[in-house]
């Protein structure tokens, strides 16, 4: 099944058991090496495909501390938010892999849920920053072998605009930074619903990227 434009609504509860599965999956992983499996228990709604991101952040410093999901909607969403937070902790190429002592006292995580993205259509690239919408938006930017993400609450987190936006993901993308002025450059848009804790292992909550602009 190829996962559903959104959205079904997500409750806070879908979201407080996606949260407790990526840390449980992480902290099983790191004291054992084993992946766990919550199919079985899982809310009907966490078994339909679903694009996924797992973010983990210092919580004193709100530092990056790994990033890893999938964009597009091609596994169960509680499967795809297993497998994430396992690499967003210890496979993420920009970080060392997170202690398990770590884990438990300064990391924050966070669960993303994508919209499949869509790519955006216009006829002269100047226009690309009219049709992205800070606060909703995630970006995705691909030319050849080179592809770039970024989610929603980056622009917001960052404080950049629309076009800022598009810059910062042609450079993740490995591209110049005005490469989405180029017509062979594809620039997708996607929505997410966000769940994170507030403190290590404390209460989730559902974020409104709105109420932080």
């Amino acid at each position: 099944m190829m996962g559903v434009d959104f959205m079904i609504e997500f409750s806070l509860e879908d979201g407080e058991f996606l949260v407790k599965v990526a840390r449980e999956a992480i902290k099983t992983w790191l004291k054992y090496k084993r992946k766990i499996s919550f199919m079985k228990d899982a809310p009907e709604k966490t078994k339909q495909n679903y694009g996924v991101f797992v973010t983990l952040t210092k919580a004193y410093t709100h530092e990056l501390r790994g990033c890893i999901g999938y964009p597009f909607p091609v596994k169960p969403l509680v499967e795809a938010t297993i497998e994430s937070a396992i690499e967003a902790a210890t496979g993420d190429p920009r970080f060392k892999p997170v202690t398990l002592e770590e884990l438990e006292s300064n990391i924050i995580v966070e669960v993303s849920i994508l919209t499949p993205p869509k790519l955006i259509e216009v006829e002269n690239p100047m226009d690309y920053p009219k049709k992205i919408v800070i606060g909703e938006d995630g970006l995705i930017v691909e030319k050849g072998f080179f592809k770039g993400l970024l989610l929603p609450q980056v622009a917001v987190e960052w404080n950049m605009d629309a076009e800022e936006f598009l810059s910062n993901c042609c450079l993740k993308a490995g591209l110049p930074p005005d490469a989405w002025l180029n017509k062979e450059v594809k620039i997708s848009k996607f929505q997410a619903i966000i769940f994170a804790e507030e403190t290590p292992n404390g209460k989730i909550i559902k974020k409104d990227l709105k109420k932080l602009l």
